[in-house]
């Protein structure tokens, strides 16, 4: 992939309305062709995407997926702009596809890493900072490699930041911008609540071995 320069992302940018690290990686798979770039992205979907994201997406779906064997469940809400597009089939598609992603990511939380609570970000700096491999480094590198660390785990509880389960060379976030691309509609992923059967109940540990003995004591 070619080295591509600040000044050609943002004139990319201001051209397609599309975001800066998109921009970056469509000049890079296109050799800095700003031309193939637009078309790289316009393929995607991205490009069209971006410029309908600040639009109201108050319709949608509420979806379901129910992994084989019945021990995994999920219902997520996906948005849309019109009813019409909700009901289509490339839109219920996308919905059953993220809906498949959170059954199958158990760590993830949090649809994007913007909707993390601060505490939790407090909490997880706090671990990091008190890793025994970082003891004696500097101050300064400390911030740097606990930024790294803190940044990746973020991304490792947030749904939009996941690679793809149907291709890994994209992003759920990528996946829904190039559907919005596809339908010409803003689409968000709202909310999602991931169910795992058993969670939370406590099973009462019983020894066999001592209940034999009591029955047979009585």
């Amino acid at each position: 992939m070619a080295a591509v320069s600040a000044k050609l992302v943002k004139e990319l940018r201001d051209k397609t309305g599309a975001g800066m690290m998109d921009c970056k990686k469509a000049l890079g798979e296109t050799d800095g062709d700003t031309t193939k770039a637009i078309e790289w992205l316009r393929q995607k979907g991205i490009a069209s995407a971006e410029k309908k994201s600040s639009r109201a997406a108050a319709e949608g779906a509420i979806g379901s997926y129910i992994h084989t064997g019945a021990r995994v469940g999920v219902l997520l809400e996906l948005n849309c702009e019109t009813d019409f597009v909700a009901r289509g089939e490339i839109f219920q598609g996308l919905l059953r596809d993220v809906s498949m992603q959170v059954a199958a990511c158990p760590n993830v939380e949090y649809v994007s890493t913007d909707e993390i609570p601060q505490d939790i970000i407090d909490r997880e700096k706090s671990i990091e900072m008190g890793r025994d491999d970082l003891d004696g480094k500097p101050d300064q590198m400390k911030v740097k490699i606990v930024e790294g660390r803190i940044a990746k785990r973020l991304k490792e509880l947030s749904l939009l930041d996941q690679p793809f389960i149907r291709d890994s060379s994209m992003s759920v976030a990528d996946l829904v911008k190039e559907v919005a691309g596809k339908i010409g509609e803003n689409v968000k992923v709202r909310r999602f609540t991931r169910y795992t059967l058993g969670e939370g109940i406590e099973i009462e540990q019983v020894d066999f071995a001592t209940e034999v003995a009591s029955m047979t004591n009585g």
